[in-house]
Parts: structure tokens; C-alpha cells; sequence
């Protein structure tokens, strides 16, 4: 006759009961993880409208997409180049309401009704911007890949100094004008040139400036 106590446990069975336990208690969260997940991966589609090189752009766009790919994959303009993608070579650099930012860091839908310029609405072969022909004429580039986003920096780089608007160097230029070729090295430093053409490049820049001032 079998006279263990009913209300007892037996180590077999306690072990049993646990790991269920523990799996049902488990499986909740795991659930809601992967159903995180693939709402993650599911695109937020947004309407995004700005003036492009001086036309008007209308794109319906995954939220999370930069500036950089709207330009060069949506619109096909490829002249804007994708560096580092980090925001630290410069040469994704385009002009946004007349200053210049690294377009691999702000998104698209950040910039509604903004006003984008890139190296492909300042000039054509045929009617340069100065910039571009002072780039041609000093020998402003080498492999050209950095090019776009040097000549958009360069340009805005003059509006900044133009407006006032002080870099770390110096205040401004306005009544300093001899400092104009270490003021624009300095404002120009987030630009890298992998082939190292900066002497060059400043002398481009230093021309136009000269030539607006």
C-alpha cells in the first residue's frame, strides 16, 4: 500500500511544472519581440515637397530615407557623392535655404519646402558657375570625387562670409581681408580631398572671393 502523502511533491514533477511555467510565461514577450520587429522593417511612407535646382520636387518617401539617397536615388541626381556616409568627408555636401550641410546626415522629410541646391543646378558645361571654372582653372581637383561637395561647400562658404556669419577662426572677414585664404582653409576643413589638391582648392576659392568682393 503506497502511503506517501498526496499533497507531496516529487522533484520529477516540479522540474516539469517549471520549465512549462517558464515557457508560458516566455513565449508573451518572444511574440511581441518579432512583432516588433516586423512593424520595424515595415517602411512609414510620408509626401515630401521642395524646390530642387530650382524646380519643384514631389516624392513619396520611407521616413528614415537621407537627403543623399532622395538626391541620388529618387531623383538621379548623381552628382552629389555618397563618401564616408558618416558626415566626416564633406563630399555629399549640398546648399539647403543658402547654407551648406553634409546630406548622408539629415532625411529627407526634414527638409518640406526647402530650397536644395547641388552641384548639378549651379552650373552647366556650357554656362559655368565661377566656382566651377576657378576649380577648372587652378587645377581644383584630381580624381574628382570629392569635387561636388568641395565646389557646393565653396560656394556657400562665400555666402557665409558675405552675411557675416562667424566661423571658429575669426568673426569675419569684412575688415580683415588679408586673413581671406587661412579663413577659408579653416571654414573649409570639413571638406577632405584624399588626393590632397587643398593648396589648389584655396587658391579657386580665394580667386572668386577676390573677384565678388
Amino acid at each position: 500500500m503506497d502511503d506517501r502523502d498526496p499533497m507531496s511533491i516529487s522533484r520529477r514533477t516540479f522540474l516539469i511544472v517549471g520549465a512549462v511555467t517558464a515557457a508560458a510565461v516566455a513565449l508573451p514577450p518572444f511574440i511581441s519581440a518579432r512583432a516588433s520587429a516586423a512593424n520595424a522593417a515595415r517602411p512609414i511612407k510620408a509626401n515630401v515637397s521642395f524646390q530642387v535646382n530650382g524646380q519643384p520636387r514631389a516624392l513619396d518617401l520611407d521616413t528614415r530615407t537621407t537627403l543623399l539617397d532622395a538626391l541620388r536615388e529618387n531623383l538621379q541626381l548623381t552628382g552629389t557623392k555618397k563618401g564616408c556616409d558618416h558626415g566626416q568627408c564633406g563630399a555629399c555636401t549640398v546648399i539647403v535655404d543658402g547654407r551648406r550641410l553634409n546630406a548622408c546626415l539629415t532625411l529627407a522629410v526634414m527638409h518640406e519646402g526647402s530650397t536644395v541646391t547641388t552641384i548639378e543646378g549651379l552650373g552647366t558645361p556650357d554656362k559655368l558657375h565661377p566656382m566651377q571654372a576657378a576649380f577648372i582653372k587652378h587645377d581644383g581637383y584630381q580624381c574628382g570625387y570629392c569635387t561636388p561637395g568641395q565646389i557646393c561647400s565653396a560656394v556657400a562658404v562665400l555666402g557665409e562670409i558675405r552675411d557675416g556669419i562667424p566661423s571658429h577662426a575669426s568673426p569675419s572677414l569684412t575688415d580683415q581681408p588679408q586673413l581671406i585664404a587661412s579663413e577659408i582653409q579653416e571654414r573649409m576643413s570639413g571638406n577632405i580631398c584624399r588626393c590632397g589638391a587643398y593648396s589648389n582648392i584655396i587658391e579657386a576659392i580665394t580667386e572668386v572671393a577676390e573677384a565678388t568682393a
